[in-house]
């Protein structure tokens, strides 16, 4: 997540990794658990900004979904599109919401991730056709080179771009702007694109009004 805070940070302690039980049943259940992360985990960037009561991991996953689910662009796979949007940020569950500002390199998030993947995969579900399903649609997304991967990618940015409207609106924040910066212009998808329009228009016209109101 974008939208850096120049705070120095606490150094990241990783969890550590699961070793597998060798009972399917249980290691399956352990992973049914850590998921719990993924729902009580709040999302950095929106912590470092100081939101009151941040959006999780998982809330954040969920509208992505939605939103797959609202496209009217008949040349993609819309199941995968919701599917790759729930699995997305899976890693997250054993490494967190690792922010720019904490200064790990690109790479070692990038590895970091693909550890706790692999993780889940083998020692929580046994390699299991579900887990090949799950680590295909994470793999694919980070290769972000089917159309599918680019347009979950979009999705990601303007939930990310629509949070950060929200919280502007809710809570009156004044310093949101770089998640802005960070999405909006990014967008390439022609319909998401039209989407994030949407917002910036929307996202005007409540600042107009604020202004007038402070006259």
């Amino acid at each position: 997540m974008t939208g850096e805070d120049p705070s120095s940070p606490a150094k990241r302690v990783f969890p550590p990794l699961y070793i597998s039980s060798g009972d399917v049943s249980m290691d399956r259940l352990a992973f049914f658990h850590i998921l719990e992360r993924l729902k009580t985990q709040k999302r950095t960037g929106w912590v470092d900004h100081k939101v009151p009561e941040p959006e999780s991991i998982s809330d954040h996953m969920y509208r992505m979904a939605i939103l797959a689910m609202c496209t009217s662009d008949t040349t993609l796979d819309i199941s995968k599109c919701v599917m790759m949007a729930l699995v997305h940020d899976l890693a997250e569950a054993q490494v967190g919401d690792i922010a720019p500002r904490e200064g790990i390199p690109k790479a070692e998030k990038r590895r970091l991730e693909a550890e706790a993947m692999q993780n889940f995969v083998h020692e929580m579900l046994h390699d299991s056709p579900a887990a090949q399903r799950i680590m295909a649609l994470w793999n694919e997304y980070e290769a972000q080179e089917s159309q599918e991967a680019k347009f979950v990618k979009d999705l990601d940015r303007f939930e990310m771009a629509s949070q950060a409207f929200e919280y502007e609106r809710n809570h009156g924040m004044q310093n949101l702007q770089p998640f802005f910066d960070s999405s909006l212009p990014l967008l390439k998808h022609p319909e998401v694109k039209t989407w994030g329009e949407d917002l910036g228009r929307e996202r005007q016209k409540a600042q107009e009004s604020a202004a007038v109101g402070l006259e």
